[in-house]
């Protein structure tokens, strides 16, 4: 065992659990390799911030489902997902002694896939940062560059992952949140489509489905085999895409046919893209051609502007609701002293929004997300920046400052997400792939994206990629 767990870090999560299914090792001693990275690493990097290592040690003990992951250790996001007993507080002190009362669909299907849950990973203060630094458990740091920053929302989940605390955790994505870190980490991140990972019981829907759950992992092969587990709709979900023809695992290993792929290197914002960015989709277009594709350059024609106006008002009217329904899950009435000053100014913002202009906006996003996919139709892949920048130093997206900051706070993101929001927008799936570093060491994700409910043509092209420019062995300066 102990000279396999030197090796922890060689392996996916698929690797792993194919050591426990061979009797190779038991799943307490991945638990507790896992655990004793934690605690080696999390003083650095601050990515884990609620610890489950009894219920873990409990799960690897007993009797485990027999699951493609049986007896892998694995982290969820403090956001979204609900473990029935496990504090769910969303990195926000309003909600830091809630405790989930029963579990979220995902969660049943993650049980049953035979993964232990180890902790929570960090996130900012409601999942409305490109940055995960909470007031509430304070900043989780880039394993690439301890002041850089790791992302957000998912950024603990990413930096996690990245620093070899183990392979494989949740994440969750509204406007960029599993690829923006995938991006900064050096990790693989996919939004999957709108409707193919359900968010039962606790939402009928999530953002009107712009929101996904999903994980960030070392492998291509893990992410399709974690989609396969997770996704598949509940009876009355209001988004079922077509059922895939085959397991996403199987695609993985399946030589796509020579694909057309466009080629976008510009902001629709007009905002410049990070030099670095634009290299490392140049350098993946002509990989690409060097294995028979078809490149060619195109751009976006949808309105930006008017994309994101609506999806910021929509947005801040469902962070009301939501807080609403916080309200009654605490039992008491928030103030503003419970949140940061982004969150609080989120809810005011909202008030202002009628049911009518409400309504406008739902209809501005459906029509905008028509335009999205139209101009993505001719292709059978979009290849751009994940981001316009790398990744940024802390402290950049201060959600605590005071209220002038805060209103600027919403332009300073806009730029850094004009290539992931329209794809929540849209439904179309996208995935951020770590095959670029800048030259000074920091990761730079490459997005390719897909035709709505078409997850099987970005494995088949990640997959490809991945085997012949592989980055496993690539590992962060801090790491375990």
């Amino acid at each position: 065992m102990a000279s396999l767990m030197k090796e922890f870090d060689k392996y996916d999560a698929l690797g792993l659990a194919a050591l426990v299914r061979r009797k190779e090792i038991k799943p307490i001693e991945l638990v507790e390799t896992a655990i004793e990275r934690i605690e080696r690493m999390n003083p650095v990097l601050n990515c884990v911030n609620i610890k489950t290592y009894d219920l873990a040690r409990r799960l690897a003990q007993g009797p485990l489902p027999d699951g493609p992951f049986t007896g892998v250790p694995f982290l969820l996001k403090d956001l979204g997902l609900m473990y029935a007993g496990v504090k769910t507080t969303s990195g926000c002190s309003f909600y830091k002694d809630f405790v989930a009362r029963d579990d979220s669909v995902v969660v049943q299907r993650i049980k049953q896939a035979g993964l232990i849950p180890v902790g929570k990973t960090n996130t900012p203060e409601l999942g409305l940062a490109p940055s995960t630094e909470p007031r509430l458990y304070g900043p989780t740091r880039n394993p690439w560059n301890l002041e850089h920053t790791a992302g957000g929302s998912s950024g603990g989940s990413g930096a996690a992952v990245a620093a070899r605390i183990l392979p494989v955790a949740d994440g969750s994505d509204g406007g960029g949140s599993i690829r923006t870190p995938a991006s900064n980490n050096g990790v693989v991140g996919l939004k999957p489509c709108r409707g193919r990972v359900p968010v039962a019981p606790h939402q009928g829907d999530m953002w009107y489905g712009q929101a996904c759950m999903n994980c960030l992992s070392l492998t291509v092969r893990d992410t399709a085999a974690y989609l396969d587990v997770v996704s598949g709709p509940v009876p009355g979900d209001p988004y079922q895409p077509a059922k895939p023809v085959r397991p996403f695992l199987e695609e993985v290993s399946i030589e796509p046919d020579r694909l057309k792929i466009g080629v976008v290197t510009r902001s629709i914002t007009g905002d410049p893209v990070d030099p670095e960015c634009v290299r490392a989709v140049e350098e993946t277009a002509r990989l690409c051609a060097d294995l028979r594709h078809e490149v060619m350059e195109t751009k976006f024609t949808f309105d930006f502007d008017l994309a994101v106006k609506s999806f910021n008002r929509a947005a801040r009217v469902l962070a009301l609701m939501a807080l609403e329904d916080g309200e009654r899950m605490v039992g008491r009435k928030a103030t503003a002293e419970d949140f940061e000053t982004v969150s609080w100014l989120t809810f005011e913002l909202g008030k202002m929004v009628s049911g009518v202009q409400h309504a406008r906006d739902i209809e501005a996003l459906r029509q905008c997300s028509r335009q999205i996919a139209r101009d993505c139709e001719p292709f059978d892949i979009v290849l751009s920046p994940t981001m316009a920048v790398r990744p940024q130093r802390l402290g950049l997206y201060d959600m605590n400052g005071p209220p002038e900051s805060a209103r600027t706070f919403g332009s300073l993101i806009k730029s850094h997400l004009a290539f992931t929001m329209p794809f929540n927008i849209s439904g179309q799936p996208a995935m951020s792939l770590p095959l670029h570093w800048s030259k000074d060491g920091l990761p730079i994700g490459v997005q390719i994206v897909a035709r709505y409910a078409d997850e099987a043509t970005i494995f088949r092209l990640a997959g490809q990629l991945e085997k012949v420019r592989p980055w496993i062995d690539r590992k962060p300066p801090v790491h375990a």
